[in-house]
Protein backbone atom coordinates (compact mmCIF):
# COMPACT_ATOMS: atom_id res chain seq x y z
CA UNK A 1 0.00 0.00 0.00
CA UNK A 2 1.30 3.44 -0.87
CA UNK A 3 2.02 5.94 1.90
CA UNK A 4 1.25 8.87 -0.41
CA UNK A 5 -2.15 10.49 -0.53
CA UNK A 6 -3.53 11.20 -3.99
CA UNK A 7 -3.48 14.93 -3.26
CA UNK A 8 -0.08 15.42 -1.65
CA UNK A 9 2.32 14.40 1.08
CA UNK A 10 2.53 11.00 2.75
CA UNK A 11 -0.29 9.90 5.01
CA UNK A 12 0.49 9.12 8.63
CA UNK A 13 -1.40 7.88 11.64
CA UNK A 14 -0.37 10.31 14.37
CA UNK A 15 -0.80 14.09 14.26
CA UNK A 16 2.87 14.57 15.16
CA UNK A 17 4.02 12.28 12.35
CA UNK A 18 1.79 14.20 9.93
CA UNK A 19 3.33 17.49 11.08
CA UNK A 20 6.86 16.12 10.64
CA UNK A 21 6.05 14.87 7.15
CA UNK A 22 4.41 18.20 6.25
CA UNK A 23 7.58 20.02 7.31
CA UNK A 24 9.75 17.50 5.44
CA UNK A 25 7.68 18.03 2.29
CA UNK A 26 7.97 21.82 2.68
CA UNK A 27 11.75 21.59 3.12
CA UNK A 28 11.96 19.26 0.14
CA UNK A 29 10.22 21.86 -2.01
CA UNK A 30 12.91 24.38 -1.11
CA UNK A 31 15.66 22.06 -2.33
CA UNK A 32 18.91 20.92 -0.77
CA UNK A 33 21.86 22.83 0.67
CA UNK A 34 19.65 24.97 2.88
CA UNK A 35 20.26 26.18 6.43
CA UNK A 36 18.47 24.65 9.39
CA UNK A 37 14.87 25.76 9.88
CA UNK A 38 12.97 25.98 13.17
CA UNK A 39 9.20 25.61 13.54
CA UNK A 40 6.75 26.15 16.37
CA UNK A 41 3.97 23.57 16.45
CA UNK A 42 0.60 24.87 17.55
CA UNK A 43 -2.65 23.01 18.14
CA UNK A 44 -4.66 23.67 14.98
CA UNK A 45 -8.07 23.76 16.72
CA UNK A 46 -6.84 26.28 19.29
CA UNK A 47 -5.21 28.36 16.56
CA UNK A 48 -8.47 28.48 14.58
CA UNK A 49 -10.44 29.43 17.70
CA UNK A 50 -8.03 32.06 19.01
CA UNK A 51 -6.54 33.48 15.80
CA UNK A 52 -8.90 32.71 12.90
CA UNK A 53 -7.27 35.18 10.51
CA UNK A 54 -3.81 33.77 11.16
CA UNK A 55 -5.15 30.22 10.85
CA UNK A 56 -6.69 31.09 7.49
CA UNK A 57 -3.47 32.75 6.33
CA UNK A 58 -1.50 29.61 7.31
CA UNK A 59 -4.01 27.33 5.63
CA UNK A 60 -4.86 25.56 8.89
CA UNK A 61 -7.50 22.97 8.05
CA UNK A 62 -10.60 21.88 9.91
CA UNK A 63 -8.98 18.76 11.39
CA UNK A 64 -8.93 19.32 15.15
CA UNK A 65 -6.27 16.67 15.80
CA UNK A 66 -3.42 18.31 13.95
CA UNK A 67 -0.52 20.62 14.62
CA UNK A 68 0.15 23.63 12.45
CA UNK A 69 3.87 24.28 11.87
CA UNK A 70 4.85 27.95 11.98
CA UNK A 71 8.32 28.69 10.65
CA UNK A 72 10.41 30.88 12.92
CA UNK A 73 13.01 33.46 11.99
CA UNK A 74 16.18 32.25 10.35
CA UNK A 75 18.68 30.70 12.73
CA UNK A 76 21.72 32.88 13.42
CA UNK A 77 24.62 32.12 11.09
CA UNK A 78 27.83 30.95 12.70
CA UNK A 79 26.28 30.00 16.04
CA UNK A 80 26.46 26.29 16.87
CA UNK A 81 23.02 24.70 16.80
CA UNK A 82 23.23 23.33 20.34
CA UNK A 83 24.12 26.78 21.70
CA UNK A 84 21.26 28.40 19.80
CA UNK A 85 18.72 25.83 21.01
CA UNK A 86 19.85 26.53 24.57
CA UNK A 87 18.60 30.12 24.20
CA UNK A 88 15.02 29.27 23.19
CA UNK A 89 12.00 29.56 25.45
CA UNK A 90 8.56 28.92 23.97
CA UNK A 91 5.32 30.65 25.02
CA UNK A 92 2.56 28.46 26.48
CA UNK A 93 0.59 28.54 23.21
CA UNK A 94 3.29 26.48 21.50
CA UNK A 95 2.53 22.76 21.82
CA UNK A 96 5.83 21.61 20.36
CA UNK A 97 8.66 22.49 18.02
CA UNK A 98 10.45 21.00 15.05
CA UNK A 99 13.74 21.50 13.28
CA UNK A 100 15.02 20.54 9.85
CA UNK A 101 18.74 20.23 9.36
CA UNK A 102 20.96 18.71 6.69
CA UNK A 103 23.95 16.60 7.64
CA UNK A 104 26.39 14.07 6.27
CA UNK A 105 26.04 10.64 7.81
CA UNK A 106 28.12 7.50 7.67
CA UNK A 107 26.99 3.92 8.11
CA UNK A 108 27.80 2.34 11.50
CA UNK A 109 30.44 0.20 9.79
CA UNK A 110 32.55 3.34 9.18
CA UNK A 111 32.83 4.13 12.90
CA UNK A 112 35.85 1.86 13.42
CA UNK A 113 37.77 3.67 10.68
CA UNK A 114 37.50 7.17 12.20
CA UNK A 115 41.04 8.48 12.73
CA UNK A 116 41.92 9.17 16.36
CA UNK A 117 42.58 12.70 17.59
CA UNK A 118 40.58 14.64 15.01
CA UNK A 119 39.08 17.93 16.09
CA UNK A 120 35.56 18.87 14.96
CA UNK A 121 36.74 20.48 11.73
CA UNK A 122 39.02 17.57 10.93
CA UNK A 123 36.26 15.05 11.56
CA UNK A 124 33.86 17.01 9.33
CA UNK A 125 36.45 17.04 6.54
CA UNK A 126 37.08 13.30 6.95
CA UNK A 127 33.34 12.50 6.83
CA UNK A 128 32.85 14.74 3.76
CA UNK A 129 35.55 12.83 1.91
CA UNK A 130 34.37 9.34 2.96
CA UNK A 131 33.08 7.29 0.00
CA UNK A 132 30.13 5.87 2.00
CA UNK A 133 28.79 9.23 3.21
CA UNK A 134 25.13 10.04 2.72
CA UNK A 135 23.60 13.49 2.61
CA UNK A 136 20.44 13.52 4.71
CA UNK A 137 17.78 15.97 5.78
CA UNK A 138 16.48 15.30 9.25
CA UNK A 139 13.22 16.73 10.51
CA UNK A 140 12.76 16.23 14.23
CA UNK A 141 9.78 17.30 16.32
CA UNK A 142 8.92 17.14 20.01
CA UNK A 143 5.84 18.06 21.99
CA UNK A 144 5.68 19.48 25.50
CA UNK A 145 4.31 16.16 26.74
CA UNK A 146 7.46 14.37 25.61
CA UNK A 147 6.18 12.83 22.37
CA UNK A 148 8.71 12.91 19.57
CA UNK A 149 8.95 12.04 15.90
CA UNK A 150 11.57 12.28 13.18
CA UNK A 151 11.80 11.95 9.42
CA UNK A 152 14.98 11.26 7.50
CA UNK A 153 15.30 11.84 3.76
CA UNK A 154 18.38 10.74 1.84
CA UNK A 155 19.46 13.07 -0.93
CA UNK A 156 20.10 10.13 -3.24
CA UNK A 157 16.54 8.85 -2.65
CA UNK A 158 14.78 12.22 -2.61
CA UNK A 159 11.18 11.02 -2.76
CA UNK A 160 8.23 11.18 -0.33
CA UNK A 161 8.00 7.39 -0.67
CA UNK A 162 11.55 6.99 0.66
CA UNK A 163 11.25 9.06 3.86
CA UNK A 164 12.00 7.06 7.00
CA UNK A 165 10.01 8.02 10.11
CA UNK A 166 10.18 7.03 13.75
CA UNK A 167 10.36 8.51 17.24
CA UNK A 168 13.93 7.40 17.99
CA UNK A 169 15.81 8.14 14.76
CA UNK A 170 17.66 11.24 15.99
CA UNK A 171 17.58 11.02 19.80
CA UNK A 172 20.23 13.66 20.51
CA UNK A 173 18.48 16.32 18.46
CA UNK A 174 15.11 15.34 19.94
CA UNK A 175 16.59 15.72 23.44
CA UNK A 176 17.95 19.16 22.55
CA UNK A 177 14.56 20.26 21.22
CA UNK A 178 12.78 18.87 24.30
CA UNK A 179 15.12 20.91 26.49
CA UNK A 180 13.68 24.09 24.94
CA UNK A 181 10.50 23.32 26.93
CA UNK A 182 12.25 22.75 30.26
CA UNK A 183 11.29 25.24 32.94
Amino acid sequence: MSNVSPSGPPMAASPLTRAVLEIDEYASGLGWDRPARLFALVDTAKLRAQEPKLAAQLGAGADSTTYTPIEQEELPAGKPLDEFLGTIAWPDAVAGCALTVERLMLPPSAEAAVPKGLNEAGLAKWVAAHPDRQEVRMTVAVLRDGAREAAIRLREKDSPNEVLTGPDLVPGLADALAATFAS
